[in-house]
């Protein structure tokens, strides 16, 4: 017996259930409601939402919290160019997600009239993947194969254009299976033994670790390989987290915003640099990598990106956490040499007495020390909790100082660098992580942009606490036009009432001035329902003297 004849747009929703899709988030529009009718009639759950690039911020956090697709739902025109940096976001920091795009009828692509624009090219500038339906036969398999697409390594995004007409074409074509993208094998042999080899024979043995490294199979591979060895770790900012509380003497630190940070270091003084996952847009080479001749063991599922500073010695690639429990094996008995031990051990030194001189450091404005809030949010929270970090000068002082030992609950946007993921990526995590302590922080400028929100998050009974680091000011621009230009441009703000804002929203909204009172108002905001709002005045003075640690233009 055939496949029932229904709309395509039904097919494209029973490819979501089979493919395990839970939320769907969007803003609803003539040129896709067919397909926002076929889920009234069951599906995914779907999170319509106020904004479309918000939208794209939650799916991408869905991606990455969940290492399952996440799914976006949009109309036609304005609808789809919205989406743009959220796509573009996800793409470059590897998140998966699927656009489902309406646009005008097929009749009506070329014309100039209302809506109507070449979304294809337009999105395959953002996505990995993007693909026009132009017959109803071809929904089901176009929509399976950008979730493919989204999963494949890298990751990233994928579009799937679904004119109106087409939507509403009955059809009997349909793919009913998950046809999840094939496992990897570990690396070839030789070259583990290779691989091996090199690393033990080194006097500095070093671990890089990025973004495709903290998965959970790869964290645990490597976790068993350090136990193994002793090996020391860095950490890029999407690798946050892989270095456990157990093996907390390992870890030298985080790498991709700070010159002559105790991990820059290690990595720069490794004889043997072993990088697991790593991509170049977590911290380009030529920041840390002044040797191209230098030895480097590229550990990854997708081949290394040669560049004039990086061009690895040997290259493993296969499944990560395959790859890594095969090395692991062949380095059962390493030893670390004693010099480099006490090299560790003063690095290590270093990284604590960095934490303990910011916290230490008085403020010379009206406002708080932003190292201090950061180490004292870190100390109220557990290990579960999920802290999304958005742009500006607060990304600096989290990067450099909170401490988190599970990978994917510390989230930066460090390869666009986008402003106002925060609170969106918060609410996702409130979905997917019911229960556990969820922490958004951002400045005032970047909450701002996805503000708009709250109103979602009350309306889905969402409990989360976004901190706001607030000083009337785009800081992270207005500090680098001092060093450039000795003077700032286009970066002063206006105050405005957060409480007020916040209760208008039916969220819980503080304002604080000391240390004690953000302490006894974080406790609060995280025993309370919904979302809490917490404003804070900082001083950042302090930053033009962190820029002597900072690459030239590393936020551009």
């Amino acid at each position: 017996m055939g496949a029932q004849a229904v709309r395509s747009a039904q097919k494209v929703v029973d490819v979501l259930t089979s493919q395990g899709v839970r939320y769907i988030f969007g803003v609803p529009g003539a040129k896709i409601d067919a397909v926002y009718d076929a889920l009234v009639d069951g599906g995914p759950q779907l999170v319509v939402c106020r904004h479309e690039q918000n939208a794209a911020f939650m799916a991408g956090a869905i991606g990455r919290l969940t290492g399952t697709t996440g799914v976006v739902l949009v109309t036609s025109g304005p609808g789809t160019t919205n989406l743009a940096t959220g796509l573009l976001t996800a793409n470059t920091e590897q998140d998966p997600v699927v656009a489902l795009c309406g646009a005008v009828r097929r009749e009506d692509r070329l014309k100039r009239t209302h809506q109507s624009m070449d979304a294809a090219a337009f999105l395959k500038t953002v996505t990995k993947f993007t693909g026009e339906v132009n017959d109803a036969d071809n929904a089901a398999e176009a929509t399976v194969n950008a979730f493919r697409a989204a999963m494949s390594e890298p990751r990233g995004a994928a579009a799937v254009v679904l004119p109106a007409d087409v939507q509403a074409t009955v059809t009997s074509a349909a793919i009913t299976q998950r046809l999840p993208v094939p496992e990897l094998g570990p690396a070839p042999d030789e070259a583990i033994r290779r691989a091996v080899d090199l690393i033990r024979r080194a006097k500095r043995p070093a671990l890089l670790v990025g973004v495709r490294g903290a998965e959970p199979a790869s964290c645990q591979a490597l976790r068993g390989l350090v136990s193994a060895t002793g090996l020391p770790v860095v950490e890029t900012f999407q690798a946050a987290g892989v270095v456990s509380r157990e093996l907390e003497d390992r870890y030298l630190g985080r790498v991709g915003l700070f010159r002559n940070q105790p991990g820059d270091l290690v990595v720069a003084d490794a004889d043997v640099l072993i990088t697991i996952g790593y991509d170049a847009v977590e911290y380009d080479p030529v920041l840390w990598n002044l040797d191209a001749n230098r030895t480097i063991v590229h550990i990854d599922s997708v081949p290394a990106d040669v560049d004039n500073n990086y061009q690895p010695s040997i290259e493993l690639r296969g499944d990560i956490a395959a790859t890594v429990a095969a090395v692991t094996t062949g380095l059962g008995d390493l030893t670390i040499a004693a010099e480099f031990e006490r090299e560790i051990s003063r690095h290590r030194d270093t990284l604590a007495n960095i934490d303990a001189a910011a916290r230490e450091t008085p403020p010379t404005g009206a406002g708080l020390n932003p190292a201090a809030v950061v180490l004292r949010l870190r100390e109220e929270l557990d290990d579960d909790a999920t802290v999304a970090c958005d742009i500006g000068s607060v990304y600096i002082y989290m990067a450099r100082h909170f401490r988190t030992y599970q990978p994917r609950r510390l989230l930066f946007s460090n390869g666009q660098q986008t402003l106002g993921v925060a609170l969106p990526w918060a609410m996702a995590a409130s979905l997917v992580r019911p229960g556990t302590h969820v922490v958004s922080i951002s400045g005032d400028g970047g909450f701002l942009f996805s503000a708009q929100e709250l109103e979602t998050a009350t309306r889905l009974g969402l409990t989360f606490t976004h901190i706001i680091l607030r000083d009337n000011t785009y800081d992270m621009v207005g500090f680098q036009e001092v060093l450039k230009y000795g003077r700032k441009s286009g970066v002063r703000l206006a105050d405005y009432d957060i409480v007020s804002y916040a209760a208008a929203f039916g969220a819980h909204g503080h304002r604080v001035d000391t240390l004690d009172e953000f302490t006894s108002t974080l406790r609060q905001a995280l025993a309370e329902k919904g979302p809490s709002i917490i404003d804070v005045p900082v001083d950042y003075s302090h930053n033009t003297d962190l820029a002597a640690h900072l690459p030239d233009d590393p936020f551009e």
